[in-house]
């Protein structure tokens, strides 16, 4: 199976050990996209304004690799406050069409930037 890895420049670089996402056969892996402009700095103080933000480059990694926030089947979010669920979730249904992709929603201590979340997704070609 054919592996390569995408970036957007419309989104901040990855970490050095770490690939903003993977091409693999009909899938593509994006790793974690905080809510940050493309400079790396923060992007909104509510949990609204950073979901939106993160799925802002989950978007620009996903054209990258010719797809959009519709192809997404799976998706890893990384809470640090329990009382921002509603709000993550009225962005998610704000982004995405029915069917919604799997939602995997994970309270954490802490997130890279002080940060309220990051997106993580699997999108497929179809």
């Amino acid at each position: 199976m054919d592996r390569r890895s995408i970036r957007s420049i419309l989104a901040p670089p990855p970490p050095a050990a770490a690939s903003p996402g993977i091409s693999a056969g009909p899938f593509v892996f994006v790793s974690a996209q905080l809510p940050v402009d493309r400079h790396g700095e923060l992007v909104g103080a509510t949990a609204a304004e950073q979901a939106a933000g993160a799925l802002d480059n989950l978007a620009h990694q996903l054209r990258s690799a010719g797809l959009s926030l519709d192809d997404v089947v799976s998706l890893e979010i990384h809470l640090v406050d329990q009382a921002d669920t509603a709000a993550v979730d009225s962005v998610l249904e704000s982004r995405f069409t029915r069917p919604y992709p799997a939602v995997t929603l994970s309270g954490v201590p802490w997130v890279p930037g002080a940060a309220r979340l990051q997106v993580a997704a699997v999108a497929q070609r179809y």
